[in-house]
């Protein structure tokens, strides 16, 4: 989609002048993930580098989350505050405009199962 081209194209730009900018990549895509681990790699760019931080909200892709936070990068949950009558539109509007989350979605409920499973060796 023309939003994650534009969202891609913004996290170049940020590390290829990271020394001016800071970047928080609040993304629940996995595509762009990797893209700025790839960029940060590139340009040899320690993973606990203070300008670049990786968050999701609390709840949603926590493999992405752990596997980041495991590989030494800066990781963030975030958690939307506020009256129930705030918060709970911001929180479907993500929803809806996290069309490649959907795909995740499943992948995730997949993850989890294995692990409940792994766990119980």
């Amino acid at each position: 989609a023309a939003t994650d081209k534009d969202y891609d194209e913004s996290l170049r730009f940020c590390v290829q002048h990271i020394d001016q900018i800071a970047i928080v990549c609040g993304t629940h895509n996995e595509d762009s993930s990797r893209l700025l681990t790839y960029l940060i790699d590139e340009k040899n760019i320690p993973h606990n580098h203070p300008h670049i931080y990786f968050a999701q909200l609390l709840g949603m892709s926590d493999n992405l989350s752990f596997n980041l936070s495991d590989a030494g990068y800066n990781v963030a949950k975030y958690v939307p505050y506020g009256p129930i009558k705030a918060v709970m539109p911001y929180l479907f509007r993500r929803a809806q405009e996290n069309t490649s989350v959907a795909g995740q979605t499943g992948r995730e409920l997949g993850l989890i199962s294995k692990e409940k499973a792994r766990r119980r060796l």
